[in-house]
Order: C-alpha cells, then structure tokens, then sequence
C-alpha cells in the first residue's frame, strides 16, 4: 500500500457508494414510475447499457488522454447525472430517469478501470495484491451506499430525489481525490508504434476466453439476483431498511474478500479460486431456494457477493496474464465491454423474471450460467494440464 494506491482505494469506495445506491433505488425508483411492471428495472439496465456503450471508446480515451484525465471526466459525467436524476424523479419522468441511466454509464465504464490502474501505481510483484486492495475500497461502498440511499431518501418530496441529489456530492468528493492522484507519466502512442496484437489473436488464448465468461457471467449472475432483491423483499412485504440491510451484506461480501483474495490467487493459482466462486454462486441459490424469510435472502446474498469476488477478481488476474503492456487497453476494454452487456441483459432480464415469474424461477434461471462457467474453467484446468505435462 502507498498514497496514490490508498486514494484510488478511496475512488473505488466512492464508486461503489454511487453503484450500490443506485441499485438500492433504481428499481423501486422504476417500479412506480413505469408504465409497466416489468419495466421496473429499466433504469438499472440503461446504467448497465451506457456502460457497456461507453466500455471501448472509455478504453481508446484512456489510451489518448492518460487514466487521470479520464477518470477526471468520468466524475464530472456523475456529478451531472445525478443531479438529472433527482430532476427526473421529482417531475415524475420515468423515460427522462431512463436516458439519465444511461449517459451515467461513462462514469461506470470508468470506475470499472479502478482495479486496473491499481497494479500500475506498485511494483510487478504486487499486482495481484494492488488489484485486491483497490476492490476492497467497495467495503466502505457497503456501509455508505445502502445507508445513504436510507437516510437521503425523504430529504426531498419525490421519494428517493434526496438520494439522487446526494450522490452529486458522492462525485464531486471522488473528483477531488482522484485530482491528487499521481499516475505513471502518460505517454500517447506514437504514430507507426507497435499497437500489440489484435483483439481476434488475443481471444485465441484459453486463459483470455475463460477469464472473460467467467468475470462477465459471474457478474451477469450477481446482478440478475441483486437487482431483483429490493423488489422481491417488497413483494415478500419486508421494509426498505431489511432490503438495504441485506445489500450492505451483500456488499461486506463483494469486497471484505479482497483483503486476502490476492493471497489466494498468488498462492493457489486464479483458476481455484475462481472454483470456490462458482461454488459459493450455487450455494447462494440453494439458500435463495429455500425460503423467504430476512435471514434468507441475507444469506444468500453474503455467499452471492463472496462468490463474485472470487470469480471476478481471478478473471482479472487470469486476464492480466494473458497481454502485453502495449495491449493492455484492447484486453481491459474487451474484457468490461462483455460485461457490462452480460449485465445489461441480466438487468433486464431481472426485472421481468421477478416481477411475472417470481423469486423461484429467478433463481432456477441463475443456474444455467453458474453451469457455463464451472465448464469453462474445467475446460482450462484440463488444457494448463496439457501444457505441464507436454513440456515435462
């Protein structure tokens, strides 16, 4: 740990602060102001859109203005978007709430870049460790996001506006840290300078492919069950204060882990780890299974965020494993890109299974790609065998 990587932790935990409330209210938020039900959690997919949208240009900018200035316009984005949220929600303008969502995705393309800035700021030998440290800044987002979206919420008269409004300050605090930052010089790519291999030669590589279906499916799965809590724990009549509750678990999940996550990952190897995630994904559905009760969805969603963790945070290091520097902008930009659509199509996807089919066949639906990803990385472990043995 030194300074600038303990202030990029802090942007991280500011981050998550802005996603974990967004998550709290979005859905509720579109619940009464959709047209339709199971338009509840379009808000939450347009976030999830623009950030999928934004994924490569955000890639090619950072490439061309360095991560500092980058990072700089992604908060300006959120302080903006926030504020247009609290305006959408006070005038009662789903669609207007809608199309914020989504230009609010450049800031999420960005934040999504956090974790890979952080290996740049220590020494080789500590990457996995600086990629850890960075995402364990979400703990903070655990305790401030759902609290804040609890406290902020009646500051206001349109339910939630408060929550938006606050969320500017959220942004205007990350600008200021992320300005203090010092970031290796930025060197723009010359003209006729070796650009690396294209993206096409890069996802020949088994490590490349498995690394992405497991960090975006991982993530497609977590976000399918967590946006679909607060509406499900209403339908099942729990207040707003259990659903923020269970969230802040959930979060505590996500990102405690990434204390020792790096150790694990640096003893044991990414592909074990990101096992345990699976299995840890297939036990919060069983718990999910089998009831309905405050200790229930709390459970399962601690083994959710815990799973995640361990599957997301290899498939970075897996990842990083399979680039050169000069190509580190093409691989990380692939890598959110399939993300953040895996997640748009989860969100979506949540709202409409919770609300016409329920809890149950939300869960059912989770196991497929919890499936997809325990082949995936068996397939890869049968292939780094391979290797060994070919070249004992």
């Amino acid at each position: 740990m030194n300074r600038d990587l303990l202030l990029l932790t802090v942007c991280q935990a500011l981050f998550l602060t802005n996603n974990v409330s967004f998550i709290a209210i979005n859905g509720l938020v579109g619940l009464s102001l959709a047209p339709a039900g199971w338009l509840a959690t379009l808000p939450i997919t347009g976030y999830v859109i623009g950030s999928a949208l934004s994924a490569m240009p955000v890639s090619r900018l950072q490439a061309r203005l360095g991560r500092k200035r980058c990072f700089q316009i992604g908060l300006v984005v959120a302080a903006v978007t926030a504020a247009m949220g609290a305006v959408a929600v006070s005038i009662g303008s789903f669609w207007l709430l809608v199309a914020t969502t989504i230009v609010a995705g450049f800031y999420a393309a960005n934040g999504q870049l956090y974790r890979f800035a952080g290996p740049e700021l220590v020494a080789p030998a500590f990457r996995e460790r600086a990629v850890s440290w960075v995402m364990a800044g979400g703990v903070a987002g655990a305790f401030l996001g759902p609290n804040l979206a609890s406290t902020t919420r009646t500051w206001l008269q349109a339910p939630f506006a408060g929550a938006y409004l606050a969320l500017v300050g959220v942004a205007l605090i990350a600008l200021a840290v992320v300005s203090l930052i010092r970031f290796p010089a930025h060197v723009p790519p010359l003209p006729g300078a070796p650009a690396g291999r294209p993206l096409a030669v890069l996802a020949r590589q088994p490590a490349f492919v498995v690394a992405i279906i497991a960090a975006a499916l991982g993530y497609g799965v977590m976000n399918l069950l967590m946006a679909a809590t607060p509406i499900a724990m209403a339908m099942c009549k729990h207040p707003f204060d259990s659903a923020a509750l269970v969230l802040e678990w959930h979060v505590l999940g996500m990102f405690v882990p990434a204390f020792f996550t790096g150790n694990l990952i640096k003893r044991f190897g990414a592909v074990p780890v990101m096992a345990v995630g699976a299995a840890l994904n297939l036990v919060c559905v069983a718990v999910a299974l089998s009831g309905v009760d405050l200790m229930q969805f709390l459970i399962a969603l601690l083994m959710l965020g815990v799973g995640w963790n361990f599957l997301y945070t290899g498939g970075t290091s897996l990842l990083m494993q399979s680039y050169r520097p000069e190509e580190k902008n093409r691989a990380q930009g692939a890598m959110n890109a399939c993300v953040f659509w895996t997640m748009a199509l989860s969100s979506f996807a949540s709202g409409a299974l919770i609300t016409t089919r329920g809890w149950t066949w939300l869960n059912l639906g989770s196991l497929l790609p919890l499936l997809l990803i325990c082949a995936a990385l068996l397939w890869l472990a049968l292939q780094q065998r391979r290797v060994v043995a070919a070249t004992d």
